[in-house]
């Protein structure tokens, strides 16, 4: 029974005693533990200096399930910087490392920019952390680059740094725990592509509104559908790749850009989870919604709502609960020594939502419960 239930984690060497089994070594009085979740681990050696996908294609990759760690033996400090708090999305990753935290008994404190175009607020946060001597800092980078230094300075500092969810191109980091990006792309466009071939389509026009240019996540989403187009048994021609924000009102004005240059020509708008929702009125305004069907990069709470009412066809889901979750366990599992073997990279595998599993999908590993307002510090001492 031993011997099975230690299959079920990433592999042996991380040291995480699962004899018990998951539920029973990770069960508190605060919260419940979270079913494990599957990922793909990647260890070293890997492109230097690449992003995720890069290490996905050059590392050494275990598939596996990443389990519930047991509580942490000390009140470590913990220190999340995010891009922002103005969508569901950040929302649902914030539930993730709360709920966590009061899990593990570890003191947490969310710090977000003002939004994708405050690099300079993330690097400041960053600042703050280093000198407030958090025991770990996870940051959400802005930038694939930009962050590497103040990256590299924290680990100067003696402080580890894990990635979550943006990606990075820094090697300074401790581990990242995100998804493909890549992957979300395609796997969005190849929705769109089976869509299309169920309706009879044999060539579609689509529009993308990936999100702010120079953001991990929003090269990820591009690569991935200029790559399921090209592999598409039918033709698929992006005619508009608009960049921004994820800013409502910046979202809905590009859309409305999009649609006087394209109109009636297009078939599907793919956007992130500020953009798609984003495009539903200028579509509606133009009097297109009967043609022009939209297809969501990621899953928010929000979407999933717009899925359910026919508004959104489908959404790619990066699972951003679960990779919070991973995230905050991995840092103290880092913390407490457990780890015997290190991965790079962490990837939680993609999920896909549209009409036919809308029923019986696991929201809980997505997004956040309905009607949650996010809670930015957690410190069990208090409690």
């Amino acid at each position: 029974m031993k011997k099975r239930l230690l299959s079920l984690t990433l592999l042996a060497t991380f040291g995480w005693c699962m004899a018990s089994g998951p539920t029973q070594q990770a069960s508190t009085k605060s919260a419940q533990a979270f079913a494990p979740i599957p990922v793909n681990s990647i260890f070293r050696p890997v492109q230097a200096n690449g992003t995720a996908d890069d290490a996905l294609a050059s590392g050494r990759v275990v598939a596996g399930m990443y389990p519930p760690a047991t509580h942490a033996g000390k009140h470590w400090r913990i220190a999340f910087l995010f891009p922002h708090m103005k969508d569901p999305y950040w929302a649902g990753v914030a539930y993730g490392v709360i709920s966590e935290a009061k899990r593990l008994g570890v003191a947490v404190d969310i710090l977000p920019a003002s939004g994708y175009d405050d690099l300079h607020g993330q690097l400041q946060k960053m600042d703050e952390a280093i000198a407030a001597k958090y025991d770990a800092i996870v940051v959400s980078p802005i930038s694939m680059t930009a962050n590497n230094l103040s990256i590299a300075k924290a680990r100067a500092a003696g402080i580890p740094v894990l990635e979550l969810a943006n990606d990075s191109r820094s090697d300074e980091l401790a581990l990242k725990v995100t998804t493909s990006l890549r992957s979300m792309g395609m796997e969005a466009t190849r929705w769109a592509i089976r869509d299309a071939q169920q309706r009879g389509l044999k060539t579609i026009n689509i529009a993308l509104l990936p999100g702010p240019m120079g953001a991990g996540w929003v090269k990820g989403e591009v690569d991935g559908a200029r790559i399921a187009a090209q592999d598409s048994p039918i033709e698929v021609n992006i005619l508009d790749i608009r960049y921004g924000d994820s800013e409502r009102a910046l979202q809905a004005q590009l859309t409305g850009r999009i649609l006087s240059k394209h109109g009636a020509r297009l078939d599907y708008i793919l956007g992130c989870t500020g953009c798609a929702p984003a495009a539903l009125g200028p579509i509606k305004a133009a009097k297109l919604d009967d043609k022009i069907r939209v297809v969501a990069f990621d899953l928010t709470g929000e979407i999933a709502q717009l899925i359910r009412s026919k508004e959104i066809s489908a959404a790619a889901d990066t699972k951003g609960v679960s990779q919070a979750r991973v995230a905050i366990n991995a840092a103290v599992n880092l913390l407490e020594g457990r780890a015997k073997e290190q991965p790079h990279t962490i990837l939680v595998k993609l999920g896909m939502l549209d009409q036919q599993n809308l029923a019986n999908y696991p929201f809980d590993t997505s997004i956040a419960p309905e009607g949650y307002r996010p809670q930015l510090s957690y410190d069990p001492a208090k409690e």
